[in-house]
C-alpha cells in the first residue's frame, strides 16, 4: 500500500456526489462492475475497500473551511494524505482546487522523515520527496507557501474505507464509495490511523463519487436516472468540523516563522469540451 495513488491521480476533472444507502451501494456495485475494473488496492480487501487518512490543515480561523460553507467559487483544500503507519511509506501533500466546476489537483510524495520539519516552515527541496519528478516539487512548493501565507497547521483527521472502480484503459471515469467516514481534531503530524473520539461525518451513508476527465459515458447517464440518484454535497472536512463543533478547532500547533508571499507556480484548469461541460450541468439538474 505504501505507493497508492502516486501515478493514477485525476488531476482535473468534474465530479458528482451523492449519499446514499449500504443497500443501495451494492446495488451500484454489480451495476459498476460491468463497466470499469476494481482498483488494484481493492482487491482482495474486506468489502472491496482500503483504508484511507487525511491530516488537512486551516488557519486558525478556519478560513478554507468557511471558503466552503460560504461557498466560495474558488477555494482550495491543504491536505496530508497517508494510507497506513509504515515509517517508509509516503505521505502525499495535496493541493485540491476547486475552479468553478473544475476539480485540480496537486500533489508530491514526500518521505515521512520530512513531514514534522515542512509542517514548521522548512523550504521543501528534492531530497524530501520520492520522486525526482519535477512536477511534484512543484506541488510540494505550493502546498509550503499556502500553508505558510495562510499560516496553516493540522486541524482534524479524516478517515474512511474507500471502494474504487476505474476505467479499463486509463482514468478517465473514476467511481468511488466511502464508507465510515470519522472526523477527529488533530493537531500534531504523528501520522497515525488511531483516531481520538472520532465522530461518525455521515452515519451509516456511504458517499458515492463519479469523476470524469474528458467525457461521460452513458452508462454512467443511465445508472443515475434508473437508481433515481440525488446530487447532494459531501464535504467530509468541512461536514466533520461543523458535526464537531468549528470552535474547537482553534489550538495552533505550529508557529510557523513569517514569510514574504510569493507567486504561485500552477496551471490554470484546461478548457473542456463544450459538450462535456453541457452534459455535467444536464446531470447536475436531473440529479
Amino acid at each position: 500500500m505504501a505507493s497508492v495513488g502516486i501515478d493514477k491521480m485525476q488531476l482535473q476533472r468534474l465530479e458528482l456526489k451523492y449519499k446514499i444507502t449500504e443497500g443501495l451501494a451494492l446495488r451500484l456495485r454489480d451495476f459498476v462492475r460491468s463497466y470499469l475494473e476494481l482498483d488494484e488496492y481493492g482487491v482482495g480487501k474486506p468489502n472491496l475497500c482500503y483504508p484511507v487518512h487525511s491530516l488537512y490543515l486551516d488557519s486558525d480561523d478556519l478560513r478554507l473551511y468557511w471558503d466552503t460553507i460560504n461557498g466560495n467559487k474558488n477555494r482550495f483544500k491543504l491536505r496530508l494524505r497517508y494510507y497506513n503507519e509504515d515509517p517508509d511509506s509516503p505521505v502525499f501533500f495535496e493541493i485540491k482546487r476547486r475552479m468553478n466546476s473544475c476539480i485540480m489537483k496537486q500533489r508530491g510524495g514526500v518521505r515521512r522523515s520530512a513531514v514534522e520539519g515542512l509542517l514548521s516552515g522548512m523550504l521543501p527541496s528534492p531530497e524530501h520527496l520520492i520522486s525526482d519528478n519535477p512536477k511534484y516539487l512543484v506541488a510540494l512548493q505550493n502546498f509550503c507557501q499556502r500553508m505558510m501565507t495562510l499560516r496553516a497547521t493540522p486541524k482534524a483527521h479524516i478517515a474512511y474505507l474507500r471502494e474504487a472502480w476505474v476505467s479499463h484503459n486509463d482514468n478517465s471515469v473514476r467511481v468511488t464509495f466511502d464508507r465510515e467516514v470519522r472526523c477527529s481534531k488533530e493537531y500534531s503530524a504523528d501520522l497515525k490511523v488511531s483516531m481520538q473520539d472520532p465522530v461518525m461525518v455521515f452515519g451509516p451513508e456511504v458517499i458515492l463519487e463519479v469523476k470524469f476527465t474528458n467525457r461521460f459515458p452513458l452508462w454512467l447517464e443511465d445508472m443515475i436516472r434508473h437508481f433515481g440518484l440525488n446530487i447532494t454535497g459531501a464535504a467530509k472536512y468541512v461536514e466533520g468540523v461543523a458535526l464537531v463543533g468549528e470552535e474547537r478547532f482553534n489550538q495552533p500547533a505550529y508557529h510557523l516563522p513569517q514569510v514574504v508571499p510569493v507567486p504561485l507556480v500552477e496551471e490554470e484548469p484546461a478548457s473542456l469540451p463544450l459538450e462535456l461541460m453541457a452534459k455535467f450541468r444536464e446531470l447536475q439538474r436531473i440529479s
